[in-house]
């Protein structure tokens, strides 16, 4: 009998830890980033990056980008850029114009099929210049594939 109660024990517990780890992965809520000395790029949304040139802004968007992506991003596009397969490898957008729009407009808007949410809108909840930081560090990372 101690057998049984210890097999069905081991199962209650394994089914919480599973169900745990499940309901992990649940709604993500955007990090704050702290945008520093990024130059302000004001309320009306820039067309393309602003912060692609090499530059010491460049430089510092990189470095902020990758803080931010880590925190915000990562969850589902893979840690340092690299997506295991959950959600579209950003570091094949080429660094132009076209690919700009598509992620301003992804940022802006998200992504939500069939009623179901893929990316929340981060717009809502993280400013321009740190979703124009989290574009370059990404950019920095497809130069590295």
């Amino acid at each position: 009998m101690n057998k049984k109660n210890a097999v069905f024990g081991a199962l209650i517990a394994a089914t919480l830890a599973f169900s745990a780890a499940v309901h992990a992965h649940g709604d993500m809520v955007p990090q704050s980033v702290n945008t520093g000395d990024l130059e302000l790029l004001g309320d009306e949304w820039r067309e393309s990056n602003p912060y692609r040139a090499p530059s010491e802004q460049n430089a510092l968007a990189i470095e902020i980008g990758a803080s931010a992506y880590n925190q915000n991003c990562a969850r589902c596009h893979g840690l340092e850029a690299m997506s295991g397969g959950i959600a579209p490898d950003l570091r094949e957008l080429p660094g132009d114009a076209d690919s700009d729009e598509w992620y301003k407009e992804r940022v802006i808007n998200g992504a939500v099929r069939n009623g179901a949410v893929y990316m929340p809108r981060m717009a809502d909840h993280l400013t321009q210049e740190a979703l124009w930081a989290i574009r370059t560090y990404v950019e920095s990372r497809a130069e590295l594939q």
